[in-house]
């Protein structure tokens, strides 16, 4: 079996083990506006909308954190939670989803999105009820929330969204802080997709942008342009292996195409700099 068709099984237990070897998972809340935060727990960030139109919600990480996160978001609101948008299908992203419609939320994502969670035979409360193709604006708690769907980046229905008056963006798994990300290739990701949607999403903020990536500590553009310069530096050393007739094999095994950002320990327990170099390779030979 190819690296790119077990990578998401291996990526969905590797979240299972973290989770199940921290079971006293804390979530953490964030302010970032006057009404936007962000928690994070195990699993994906999730951003947070309040005011007197209900909670909004941008991902719920796994069912068993659903308490808790739902007592986090009490701490800061006392309004009814009102609506989800899944950023992708991804489980760390989405396993709260039957939970969360229980509670009366309607939950929105990209329509590849409700496919895929569809297809893995998740229940019908887990899907979305609502589903975009490219762009979803929602006005809620006094500002416009601009949904785009960014295509074929970590997989094929992956959405970012952007807080008009509280200058805040939520990259879903369009960024990893200061790692190496993971391109679920057969979900639809790619290289060059992800380096679009980066390219997008920084083509919408300004240096003020507060910025909630889809793992990791709350960010900003500079840091933002120096995880696509990582992208844009590992995919153009690959091409150029490539270039040169270097098999899958040798290009994995060339620890000089990724020294730069080992050294700043980009590699972590997921996605190894030997897993980077083969998704860029196997991405760039499709």
């Amino acid at each position: 079996m190819k690296l790119r068709h077990i990578l998401p099984v291996i990526f969905l237990l590797f979240c299972s083990i973290v989770f199940s070897q921290n079971q006293e998972v804390k979530i953490t809340t964030t302010q970032l506006s006057d009404n936007v935060y962000m928690l994070r727990g195990s699993g994906g960030n999730i951003g947070i909308s309040t005011g007197s139109d209900g909670v909004f919600i941008i991902d719920d990480q796994f069912a068993k954190l659903t308490p808790k996160i739902i007592a986090a978001i009490k701490t800061i609101s006392s309004e009814p939670l009102a609506i989800l948008i899944n950023t992708h299908h991804h489980g760390d992203h989405t396993g709260g989803n039957v939970n969360m419609a229980k509670k009366g939320v309607n939950i929105i994502a990209h329509e590849n999105v409700r496919r895929r969670l569809e297809n893995l035979n998740n229940p019908l409360e887990a899907l979305p009820v609502i589903t975009f193709n490219d762009r979803l604006n929602i006005f809620i708690n006094g500002e416009k929330v601009s949904i785009y769907h960014v295509k074929n980046a970590h997989t094929d229905g992956d959405a970012i969204l952007y807080f008009s008056q509280s200058n805040v963006l939520h990259a879903g798994d369009t960024y990893f802080q200061n790692r190496y990300p993971f391109i679920d290739l057969n979900s639809g990701g790619s290289i060059d997709g992800y380096i679009n949607a980066v390219k997008k999403a920084l083509s919408i903020i300004n240096d003020d942008t507060k910025i909630i990536p889809g793992h990791g500590s709350i960010s900003n553009k500079s840091e933002y342009l120096n995880f696509l310069t990582m992208l844009e530096t590992l995919k153009n050393n690959v091409q150029n292996e490539i270039d040169e007739g270097k098999s899958e094999n040798e290009i994995a095994n060339n620890s000089e195409i990724t020294k730069k950002y080992d050294d700043l320990n980009y590699s972590w327990g997921f996605i190894t700099s030997e897993k980077i170099r083969r998704i860029i390779y196997q991405s760039l030979i499709r």
